[in-house]
């Protein structure tokens, strides 16, 4: 295995080619569809759940280059969640990545829509995905219940009800569970369905990894660079969101930001197949910089 930094940018770079190739065949009506979703999905960023995707499956030893498909489809729902999220409506945040936001350039109608097409466009790559067979199938259900009401979409309206409100540990607890974790412990849990594997451990590092990038990312909100993050800083604290550094303040968050990242390295020992990766994966997440 090579060099985490250089492994990462392997998957990475394999991502990219298989995402330009997706955005070439795009050719909705009207164009200013196909240029809105272009212009979310090619904006760059992390990829980190197509990496883990990626790297869980070659950890199990299932050959990652041919499924592309359940990768794309995870990082449609990831952009399309940040469209979403971005709009004045949800957390009202005029940049992304670094450039403006899919309602800026494209206004708030047009990018309400362009993220309603690339949740309906990750589950035609999904449908497509499940003609290979009963693996592919439970792949995709996981996904679908980490997207939506058992998952991100219960956690971005709790995220929404709590704001402002008096809430404390179980519900902070309740909102990341499934606003993050779940769609960051998804793609593990279905690189483990594809391997014909019992999803356990899988499930235990990915949510235990998903919590740790939560807290991260609360914690670059109140101490991190604003040009590196690529997004607005401190919002959260100003439109009162219930997050970890509200609950437990920037030093009480930096310990448990070590629980889950122990946590998720504990996992990683019934995972089985080589996961030096994963491992190097989780103490990039603790201690990133974007």
């Amino acid at each position: 295995m090579k060099p985490f930094e250089e492994q990462y940018q392997v998957y990475l770079q394999a991502f990219e080619a298989a995402l330009r190739k997706l955005c070439e065949e795009m050719q909705y009506e009207p164009a200013l569809l196909t240029e809105s979703m272009r212009y979310s999905l090619l904006a760059g960023g992390k990829r980190i759940r197509p990496v883990l995707f990626f790297a869980a499956l070659d950890a199990l030893k299932v050959p990652y280059a041919s499924e592309t498909d359940c990768a794309l489809a995870l990082e449609c729902i990831h952009t399309y969640s940040l469209i979403h999220d971005d709009l004045p409506a949800m957390d009202n945040d005029d940049f992304r990545r670094g450039r403006p936001s899919n309602h800026k350039k494209f206004g708030e109608g047009n990018a309400i829509l362009a993220g309603d097409a690339l949740l309906s466009l990750a589950f035609d790559l999904l449908l497509r995905s499940c003609e290979r067979g009963e693996g592919h199938i439970r792949a995709a259900r996981e996904l679908s219940r980490a997207a939506g009401a058992e998952g991100m979409v219960a956690g971005q309206s709790a995220d929404l009800f709590y704001e402002g409100k008096e809430a404390g540990e179980r519900e902070l607890a309740f909102v990341v569970e499934r606003k993050t974790a779940r769609l960051i412990a998804a793609p593990v849990v279905m690189a483990a369905c594809l391997a014909g594997r019992d999803t356990e451990a899988a499930r235990t590092f990915g949510n235990a990894l998903g919590m740790l990038f939560q807290i991260t990312d609360d914690l670059l909100d109140v101490k991190g660079d604003e040009k590196t993050v690529g997004k607005t800083l401190g919002k959260d604290s100003a439109e009162q969101k219930l997050t970890y550094i509200r609950v437990y303040g920037a030093e009480g968050a930096e310990r448990l930001a070590d629980f889950y990242a122990d946590e998720a390295q504990r996992a990683l020992a019934g995972f089985g197949g080589e996961t030096g990766f994963l491992k190097e994966l989780v103490n990039f997440v603790r201690g990133r910089k974007k």
